[in-house]
């Protein structure tokens, strides 16, 4: 397990503002029955902060005919739907919903070349609404397995999250369950599948990112 790479920043900041947070604590305050619980809760949000960001180890399960999942957390909805900006068809997307105590570090869904990615800014509604998935801010991937099969991912950024990191560029090799990239707080994606997929997961199932199966195209 290691911390993202693109995070050092943000968990120093935590770090140093706890660290000044606590200085000002007991410095001035000199009611000790408020001062501890506060502080502990401090440090609770430093250690969770540092969680949050890490890259877990894990087996990785997927391949080029097996799709992993992309994140840890729930899957929401499983339905047809029309990919409108690349591959331009009709699709099976599958979506996993990304709360605050899931790690947010994402991982490629197939082995394959990348064939496609954009980032797109936009708002930041709630990731489970349905709107989210058009008008949030989010980055798109489309990779390409060497049977030929697209796979299609979104990541969303959510109510509280400001930033999508993707390592995607086209022409990159990838392989499932290696890191792709990570979004930070709370946040959604969604993969589009081909139609004749065989989906292996149902909705309201918890799925972690590279041992969980979700399709077998």
């Amino acid at each position: 397990m290691r911390l993202d790479r693109n995070t050092y920043g943000t968990v120093l900041l935590v770090y140093l503002g706890v660290a000044v947070a606590l200085f000002l604590l007991f410095r001035f305050v000199n009611q000790w029955w408020i001062v501890w619980p506060v502080a502990a809760f401090l440090l609770w949000v430093a250690g969770w902060q540092t969680a949050f960001h890490m890259v877990p180890d894990r087996k990785l399960a997927g391949s080029s005919k097996l799709v992993s999942a992309v994140a840890d957390g729930k899957v929401v909805f499983i339905g047809p739907s029309y990919e409108k900006e690349f591959l331009k068809r009709e699709c099976t997307m599958v979506s996993i919903y990304m709360d605050f105590w899931d790690v947010h570090a994402n991982f490629w869904p197939v082995t394959g070349t990348v064939d496609y990615s954009e980032y797109h800014p936009g708002e930041h509604f709630l990731a489970f609404k349905p709107k989210a998935s058009e008008e949030n801010e989010h980055t798109c991937t489309a990779i390409r397995t060497p049977e030929g099969h697209h796979v299609f991912f979104k990541q969303l950024a959510g109510g509280f999250a400001r930033r999508i990191v993707c390592y995607a560029k086209p022409g990159m090799e990838v392989v499932a369950g290696e890191q792709c990239g990570i979004i930070k707080f709370g946040s959604r994606i969604d993969i589009y599948l081909p139609t004749d997929a065989e989906i292996l997961v149902t909705v309201g199932e918890l799925v972690r990112a590279c041992e969980t199966i979700i399709a077998k195209l």
